[in-house]
């Protein structure tokens, strides 16, 4: 009886080891970030919860952060203000983002934008996060977009970095935004590769990376080839 336990007990541990290797490859890949050679951070919102900076400033590998500062015309990041504060001193660099809402009045999001961005808080170019169409046609949605580029570049003096995805890229801004740095979100082993084959600064590569002092899964970017974090620091006049 004893052999037929012992034989059933390892039976069953080689079926349960295959799925336990692929669990490892996954995790390592999503933590390969963390012994490469490139220039790392991550951008966080209320929806990874409290943040113990004190544990993610001690991560050298993460030199950077943006934040949600604000969506739309009203919302405001509820983590902002305690984020911000605590990223600066823990020795992170800070950027700030704004979540961009096309059929929205252009101008309540600028105001709703400043009132939380402001320039004596900011390492980093504000960042517009650009990921909806709001159900309009691509021009109609091109041209609220850049209309809403050009009042933010006006307000900080200095043109704003721009995220989006690759297919998104690909179907609405391919060839439109040129003039704008931008970060790539592509979550894969592979880097994106634009439709036009234009140059991106920086790669938004999982949305499930761990670090220590989040307990939630956190979005994680690099810079790409030459890129530096000297390229979009903010210029304060």
């Amino acid at each position: 009886m004893k052999q037929y336990i012992v034989l059933f007990i390892c039976l069953s541990l080689f079926n349960i080891l295959p799925s336990t290797a692929q669990n490892d490859d996954q995790e390592s890949y999503i933590q390969c970030e963390d012994t490469c050679r490139h220039v790392h951070g991550i951008d966080l919102s209320h929806y990874q919860g409290e943040v113990f900076w004190e544990n993610v400033g001690a991560n050298s590998k993460m030199a950077y952060v943006y934040l949600k500062a604000t969506e739309g015309s009203t919302h405001i990041d509820e983590t902002y203000e305690r984020n911000i504060e605590l990223a600066h001193r823990y020795g992170l660099k800070v950027g700030s983002y704004h979540f961009f809402r096309p059929k929205t009045d252009l101008t309540k999001q600028l105001e709703n934008f400043i009132s939380q961005c402001r320039p004596g808080d900011q390492d980093l170019i504000p960042m517009i996060d650009i990921e909806s169409t709001g159900g309009l046609k691509t021009d109609e949605f091109c041209d609220s977009l850049f209309k809403f580029l050009d009042l933010v570049e006006k307000a900080y003096r200095q043109k704003p970095l721009l995220y989006t995805y690759t297919n998104f890229y690909n179907k609405h801004l391919k060839g439109k935004i040129d003039d704008y740095k931008l970060m790539i979100a592509q979550y894969s082993d592979e880097k994106p590769q634009l439709a036009d084959d234009r140059d991106y600064t920086m790669w938004q590569y999982t949305a499930k990376g761990r670090i220590n002092g989040i307990n939630a899964y956190v979005d994680k970017s690099r810079f790409m080839g030459r890129h530096s974090m000297r390229e979009i620091r903010f210029k304060h006049f």
